[in-house]
């Protein structure tokens, strides 16, 4: 107990102790050193090696390592029970668990200990103080996110609470996914601090500031930021929220994490990521030739001393370290790796200058393939709807929210069909509006879409709800974009 104790304080020292930088050293050596370590200490992994034939004593370079069999929620988190994946297979090792969202299926449970909250208590260090200045200013952190066992919002709180322990002017509030209770808390607390900081998913955080816009809250006199996660959004809706809430530089005014019930947050938009991203945005036809696909995905910077990325047919695999340690787990998130000096130079040799920036490498990563509907043959992404509603025509009278399908009607015909959330006390947009502008982004943004689909098919179906319908958009829950 008292071993465990030292380590901890050891730990939480040096990371007060210094601001959020890169880790020095060499990633794959400290993927090898991680992997020896967690062979002999965890028995789950040990046997997972032995059953592909994998001595580990002959795993002695990158090379190697890059060859070891993949770890996967069916191989290795189904088939060895929750202490065995823990060191000396002791759950009691750890202080607290979470669990996953459970979107893709069953929900998983992690254990993790307080050390195990500072490499992503560096992540938010990196987009809270050096993104969205709040190291400068006093600033008061809300915490949108569902609270409770689900991951995002203990995250969250217990990242913000390190900093505000190693010194910066941070102050968290955690009134969890309540409109009512996040507008309270708002109302007591923001005019006391010089920035306020929205934590959640963005469409719910889309939701309170548009509640509070129709109830005469002042935020920009709150000099709000946004700080996301969970979901991919458009530049237009970052645009959106920006002039809603009043927010200033659009690269200093949001910033999106990529995280995971896994093991954290992986990775955090800088202001040179977001710059990246707005240029891309405005070219679709670079970002097509950078990312081999229509879609604009989340970019964000990463540290590879803590996390180790690796590609696998367009999916990402990760190492690191936690409660429950592990060795290039595949997380099958569709996306991709980029050097630092590969992307700048892509940027400058397109006419466009990045500017400075923190020179750690880049992961991007696509919305879940799981909320992609096939029709006609071609994959329709919720990203390439999510353009349409933002539309200045039709943005102020709907939430963002939506649910795609593909119905089959009479004689078997397909249709895409799309229910969109009205916004609160707004009038009803025109549904051939919508449809119509969602049909434009789909031919625009997706190519398989425009050669796939015939004319006659590609304008969809367009059924509109009312705020918070229990059967397509319940409150207090993730929201899902796409229905069998």
């Amino acid at each position: 107990m008292q071993e465990r104790a030292a380590r901890t304080l050891e730990r939480l020292s040096e990371f007060y102790a210094a601001p959020a930088a890169p880790l020095e050293g060499d990633p794959a050596e400290r993927a090898l050193e991680l992997f020896r370590e967690v062979a002999t200490a965890v028995p789950a992994y040990a046997a997972f090696l032995a059953g592909h034939g994998v001595d580990p004593a002959a795993v002695r370079t990158p090379g190697d390592f890059a060859r070891l069999p993949m770890v996967t929620k069916e191989s290795y988190l189904r088939r060895f029970p929750l202490p065995e994946r823990c060191r000396g297979g002791r759950l009691d090792g750890n202080d607290t668990v979470a669990v996953s969202s459970g979107s893709s299926g069953q929900p998983t449970v992690w254990p993790r200990s307080v050390v195990d909250e500072l490499a992503v208590a560096r992540r938010f260090e990196d987009a809270l103080v050096n993104g969205l200045g709040a190291g400068a200013s006093s600033t008061l952190v809300v915490v949108c996110f569902a609270l409770g066992s689900w991951v995002g919002g203990m995250y969250t709180a217990a990242a913000c609470r390190h900093l505000a322990a190693k010194g910066y002017p941070v102050t968290v509030a955690t009134p969890g996914n309540s409109v009512e209770e996040i507008l309270r808390v708002v109302a007591e607390l923001a005019p006391r601090y010089e920035r306020t900081v929205l934590a959640g998913y963005p469409p719910f955080v889309k939701n309170v500031v548009d509640e509070g816009v129709r109830r005469g809250v002042d935020w920009p006199a709150f000099g709000v930021r946004m700080l996301l996660a969970g979901e991919v959004f458009s530049e237009q809706w970052r645009d959106l929220l920006g002039r809603r809430a009043g927010m200033g530089e659009p690269d200093r005014g949001s910033a999106s994490l990529y995280g995971t019930a896994d093991a954290g947050v992986l990775g955090n938009e800088t202001p040179l990521s977001v710059r990246v991203r707005r240029f891309l945005a405005g070219r679709p036809e670079l970002a097509r030739e950078l990312f081999g696909d229509s879609r604009l995905p989340t970019l964000v910077q990463y540290d590879p001393m803590t996390r180790l990325f690796e590609t696998h047919e367009g999916t990402l695999l990760f190492t690191g370290d936690g409660g429950v340690p592990l060795i290039r787990y595949h997380i099958a998130d569709e996306g991709g790796l980029l050097a630092h000096a590969e992307l700048v130079a892509f940027c400058r040799a397109h006419g466009f200058e990045p500017g400075d920036g923190d020179e750690r490498p880049f992961v991007y990563v696509f919305g879940r393939s799981l909320f992609t509907v096939s029709y006609f043959g071609a994959n329709v992404y919720p990203e390439n709807v999510t353009v349409a509603l933002e539309h200045p025509d039709i943005a102020d009278d709907v939430t963002g929210k939506f649910v795609l399908q593909v119905r089959t009607e009479a004689d078997e015909e397909r249709r895409l069909a799309v229910v969109v959330e009205r916004a609160p006390d707004r009038p009803a947009p025109d549904t051939a509006l919508v449809a119509a502008a969602i049909r434009q982004a789909l031919l625009r943004l997706n190519s398989e879409f425009a050669n796939y689909v015939p004319p006659t098919y590609q304008t969809p179906v367009v059924q509109l709800r009312a705020p918070g319908d229990p059967e397509w958009f319940p409150p207090g829950v993730k929201h899902r974009y796409s229905r069998a």
